[in-house]
């Protein structure tokens, strides 16, 4: 409402300019509060200051939620559009949760992205039983709740990755991916069973030793018998290496959003740069703004900026879970 007090002022360039001052015939000056949204900067001051002291890199970083650093994050017209239906117009200064619009770009792009495996912190699993060489290709649907999108070939070979975080030397319970002696399915592939692994000098996991069952492939035993845990992967062979960039709220309200000295107290892990992450070779040539699911990642879009023919950069638009629920909202 900062223009409220120029409302006089309005009115009588109106009736200057000859316009009758009837409701019908006369311009309108309508009038709106501004709509606050947790954990951003929006402030220009701010965003200028973020920008020339190199903590942000430009007015369309993907921490900010200007129109450019939105569409660079990958968040699409719809998801903004139902943003803005979900918050309504109002003369009344009110502030919104972050998380409403994350729940706007997932519920948009939930049917629309093809999901594809990544493996964002790699460990080598090695098949030992599986034949050396050989590279067998599966049909892999391309979203399950949208058969539309179709189905693509994945390569599967001896030599695979999984995430770091799908194996532990000595879980607890109810832990049921893969650790000693437990079987897993892999997405689409077979189940195999952790039979060892190999360390560094520094006690850090490096490679993974199991054996699969011929007769499960596509994911189903013959015999009927049953695994509670699905993991993804990725062809070691096949597999391409990519840069993944995860981002956080730039700020944390709960911790106060200003210092005692009026900077902003910001979030120092609100981006981290992952470069050894690994995907399926089909995610290699995609185009900028293009969007996917990451299985079990987060939906992810193609950076426009640092991207290159043959190296694209991949910005997480938003993870897949949130405690948010559009209910706390209406």
């Amino acid at each position: 409402m900062e223009f409220e007090d120029h409302r006089p002022l309005y009115d009588w360039v109106v009736i200057e300019c000859g316009y009758k001052n009837t409701p019908e015939e006369s311009p309108k000056q309508i009038e709106f509060a501004k709509l606050y949204l947790t954990n951003v900067v929006t402030g220009k001051r701010y965003i200028k200051k973020l920008v020339e002291e190199g903590i942000v890199d430009g007015w369309d970083d993907p921490r900010l939620v200007s129109i450019a650093a939105l569409r660079r994050r990958g968040f699409t017209p719809e998801s903004i559009q139902k943003f803005v239906e979900l918050c309504g117009v109002a003369k009344a200064n009110s502030s919104v949760d972050y998380a409403m619009l994350e729940y706007c770009i997932r519920e948009d792009l939930k049917m629309k992205c093809p999901r594809m495996m990544a493996v964002l912190d790699p460990i080598k699993v090695i098949i030992d039983n599986y034949p050396e060489g050989q590279t067998e290709y599966l049909e892999v649907p391309n979203n399950l709740e949208n058969p539309e999108l179709g189905t693509r070939q994945v390569p599967f070979t001896r030599e695979i990755y999984i995430d770091r975080e799908d194996f532990m030397e000595e879980p607890p319970k109810k832990y049921f991916r893969m650790f000693p002696g437990n079987e897993v399915r892999l997405m689409n592939a077979y189940f195999v069973t952790c039979n060892s692994y190999t360390k560094d000098e520094n006690g850090k996991v490096t490679e993974i030793h199991c054996t699969y069952d011929p007769a499960s492939k596509g994911g189903n035993s013959p015999d009927g018998r049953k695994v509670k845990g699905t993991i993804h992967w990725v062809s070691a062979e096949h597999g391409k290496k990519v840069t993944a960039r995860l981002y956080e709220n730039i700020v944390n309200e709960e911790l106060g959003v200003y210092n005692e000295d009026g900077s902003l107290n910001l979030n120092p892990n609100s981006l981290t740069v992952l470069t050894d992450c690994v995907v399926e070779p089909a995610l290699i040539d995609v185009k900028p703004y293009e969007s996917f699911q990451f299985v079990r990642q987060g939906f992810f879009c193609c950076d426009c900026k640092d991207s290159k023919p043959g190296e694209p950069v991949f910005n997480r638009i938003v993870s897949l879970k949130s405690s948010f629920k559009l209910s706390t909202v209406q």
